[in-house]
């Protein structure tokens, strides 16, 4: 993030808070941008690449403004968890407004469930990436890739919008506090954890490599692929085959 000091930074939202001055609001903004940087990457890692970046770094930008103009001081909450708060949900309520996954995705995707429907029927069991790619002639990578962006559509169209759920009366309207489980949420939470170090157990070592530092350590995939000496995009191959395995063996063991 822009380098200021603590007390530089207090100083700019004393002039923000009390008087809304340009220059103290632009230097914040330029303060937390790198934060829009980061909920871009990890959002658009799910995206097809006909999602310009642009527009969802656009979509992060409002989210930021947004959180500027409503942020509350005296309020038990950082600005840094606020803020994300506000980015994310800005991204991914755009990325509602908007039919982003192209057709011929979604016709892909219908092929594959048809070939995949067709193939269990006739062999009884459980059918993997490599035949599926036979069967319809395209690689294993784009199999992986289709159906990631459409597991992601469907959940993105399924979720609740979070920007309604800030800033108004009412019960069902807060920012919910994440660190706070009930006895029986904490319970299913530590049973999920436990299942998905099950089944993250399953991946190859370079897949459990990519999702740690992805989302442990929060590297970029660039950063990954520098510290794996591989390219972006193999690292970008391998998260998404490591997602799609992942999502596959969780579904195939709720069944």
């Amino acid at each position: 993030m822009s380098q200021l000091t603590t007390e530089e930074e207090q100083l700019y939202w004393k002039y923000w808070i009390e008087k809304k001055d340009p220059q103290a609001g632009d230097m914040l903004v330029k303060r937390y941008i790198p934060l829009v940087s980061f909920h871009v990457q990890r959002i658009s890692v799910n995206l097809p690449k006909s999602v310009s970046r642009d527009d969802v770094r656009s979509l992060g930008m409002m989210g930021l403004f947004d959180a500027l103009e409503r942020f509350d001081p005296n309020r038990d909450l950082k600005f840094d968890t606020y803020a994300s708060f506000r980015i994310r949900g800005a991204i991914l309520d755009g990325l509602r407004k908007e039919d982003w996954l192209p057709r011929s995705v979604r016709e892909k995707t219908k092929k594959i469930e048809v070939v995949v429907e067709k193939l269990e029927q006739k062999y009884m069991r459980k059918i993997g990436v490599t035949e599926i790619a036979h069967e319809l002639n395209i690689s294993e990578e784009e199999v992986y890739t289709v159906m990631n962006e459409n597991f992601f559509a469907n959940v993105l169209s399924m979720d609740e919008n979070p920007q309604d759920q800030d800033d108004k009366e009412g019960p069902s309207h807060y920012i919910k506090d994440e660190m706070t489980l009930m006895p029986e949420e904490r319970l299913l939470k530590e049973e999920l954890y436990q299942e998905l170090a099950t089944v993250i157990a399953t991946l190859n070592e370079k897949e459990q490599l990519v999702l740690q530092l992805f989302y442990k350590e929060e590297f970029t995939l660039t950063e990954i692929g520098k510290v794996m000496s591989l390219s972006t995009s193999r690292i970008s191959q391998i998260h998404s085959r490591a997602i799609y395995k992942l999502r596959t063996i969780l579904q195939n063991a709720m069944q």
